[in-house]
C-alpha cells in the first residue's frame, strides 16, 4: 500500500467513526484541502471535493479513522537502519508510513560525538525534502551504563555542557528529543541546555530514583524514555522515576506495547496512572516489517528471533519490530479504550515534541494526516498531508 498525498486538492472522508483526542464521532465526515484539515461534521452535510472517499466502500463496515500516527522513538525498519544515512531513513519510513505512522522523529542510538554530529546535521537537511521527518532523537551517549541496554558501553559519556551544546549545535534547531540519565555529573545542567535548545528532555537508561527523577522534571525535563525498560522498576519502598512521572502531569509516558518490553497488565496501568499523558512508540530496529536474522544497532550486535530483538553480547532487547498499528491493536487487547489508544499515537506524541498545534488530530487547521482503518483495526489507507 502506498499513502496517498492530501497535500493538493480537496478530500473528503465520510461514513467512518472518527476517533480523535479522546472522543468518538459515529458517521463523521473530514475535508482536507490543500493539506490542512478545512472542516468535519456527521451524516451527509459534506459539500463535493475533487476527491470523496466512502470509508465503508474502502474498509468496509465500522471503518475508523484517526489522525496519522506520530512515532517520537524509532530506529528503523524494513531491513534499515536509521544511523546508516538518508536513504536508509528513507526505507524505514516507507515501511512504517504503510503502518500508519505518517510523521516520526528519527532516534539515533550510541555512537562517537562526531559520527553523531554528521547524522543531525544530516537529518536536518533531510527535513527540507522529506516532511515526513519531525527531526531528531539522541538516544544516548548521556545514559548511566548499568542501564545501556543495547547500546554499546565504551561509548557512553557523561553529559559535559560543550558536548551537549555541540550536538544541539549540529541539528541545527532539528533535535527534538535527547534521552539523558539525569544522575550523571552534569545531568541537570544538561537538561536545562536542551530545554532551552527547544528540545524535550526525557529521563532514560538511567538509575534515578524517584527523587532524583523529580529533581529532572523540575528542571524541565518532560518525557519518560519507554517506561520500566532500562531504569528501576515500581518497589513499595522505593517507588523510582515512573511513578515520578506519573504523578507529574507535565510528563509524557513512552510505552512499547509489543507484550514482549511491557506486559499487558503493566500496559493497561501506564494508561490507567497518567491518562492522556502517554505515548505508544515503536522503538523499532531495522528488522521492523523484516525477517528474523542477524542486525547491526550502531555498534552492537543484534539477533532477532521470533520478532525478538536481542543483544548478542548481553542478551539485552535490542529495540523492537513494533509497528504502530500493531501497538494500537496490542493496547486494545490490553484493555486500553480504543480513543485513549489511538491518543497515545496521535496528540499526545505530538504534543511531546513540540508539535501539538498542528499535528495529531483532524480538526481546522491541523495537517490532513489521516488513517483509515476496518473493524479489526488494520490499516487499510494513508493520508499525508502538508508541511507540519
Amino acid at each position: 500500500m502506498t499513502p496517498d498525498s492530501s497535500a493538493t486538492g480537496s478530500l473528503v472522508i465520510h461514513s467512518a467513526r472518527l476517533v480523535d483526542d479522546g472522543a468518538i464521532l459515529e458517521d463523521a465526515w473530514i475535508r482536507i484541502e490543500h493539506g490542512l484539515v478545512t472542516g468535519r461534521g456527521v451524516g451527509d452535510t459534506w459539500a463535493p471535493a475533487d476527491q470523496v472517499v466512502d470509508a465503508t466502500a474502502v474498509a468496509g463496515p465500522d471503518a475508523v479513522l484517526t489522525p496519522g500516527f506520530v512515532d517520537i522513538h524509532g530506529h528503523g525498519g524494513a531491513g534499515a537502519s536509521f544511523d546508516d544515512g538518508i536513504e536508509a531513513i528513507r526505507t524505514a519510513r516507507a515501511l512504517h508510513r504503510e503502518h500508519g505512522t505518517t510523521r516520526a522523529v528519527v532516534s539515533l542510538v550510541t555512537a562517537p560525538l562526531d559520527d553523531l554530529a554528521v547524522r543531525v546535521g544530516e537529518i536536518a537537511d533531510l527535513m527540507q525534502t522529506d516532511a515526513d521527518i519531525l527531526g531528531s532523537h539522541l538516544e544516548g551517549p548521556f545514559l548511566d551504563p548499568a542501564h545501556h541496554g543495547a547500546h554499546e558501553p565504551t561509548l557512553l559519556r557523561d553529559p559535559v555542557g560543550s558536548d551537549v551544546a555541540r550536538l544541539l549545535t549540529a541539528g541545527r534547531g532539528t533535535i527534538r528529543q535527547v534521552t539523558i540519565a539525569p544522575e550523571l555529573p552534569g545531568g541537570l545542567d544538561a537538561i536545562r541546555l536542551i530545554v532551552d535548545a527547544g528540545a524535550a528532555a526525557a529521563v532514560g537508561h538511567t538509575n534515578a530514583d524517584a527523587a532524583t527523577a523529580v529533581a529532572a522534571f523540575e528542571a524541565g525535563a518532560s518525557v519518560l524514555t519507554h517506561a520500566f525498560n532500562a531504569m528501576p522498576g515500581i518497589h513499595h519502598r522505593a517507588p523510582g522515576p515512573v511513578l515520578a512521572a506519573a504523578a507529574d502531569h507535565r510528563v509524557v509516558l513512552e510505552a512499547i506495547a509489543d507484550d514482549v518490553h511491557l506486559d499487558p497488565h503493566v500496559i493497561k496501568l501506564v494508561f490507567d496512572s497518567a491518562p492522556g499523558r502517554v505515548a505508544l512508540i515503536t522503538d523499532a530496529m531495522a528488522a521492523a516489517g523484516s525477517a528474523d536474522g542477524h542486525y547491526e544497532l550502531g555498534a552492537v550486535s543484534v539477533t532477532v528471533k521470533d520478532g525478538i530483538a536481542r543483544a548478542d553480547d548481553t542478551g539485552s532487547i535490542a529495540g523492537s519490530t513494533l509497528t504502530q498499528d500493531v501497538a494500537l491493536r496490542r493496547a486494545i487487547a490490553a484493555g486500553v479504550a480504543l480513543p485513549e489508544a489511538v491518543r497515545a499515537l496521535t496528540a499526545t506524541p505530538a504534543r511531546a515534541i513540540g508539535h501539538g498545534d498542528r499535528l495529531g488530530r483532524l480538526v481546522d487547521g491541523f495537517v490532513g494526516d489521516a488513517v483509515l482503518l476496518d473493524a479489526q483495526l488494520r490499516v487499510v489507507r494513508v493520508w499525508v498531508g502538508d508541511r507540519p
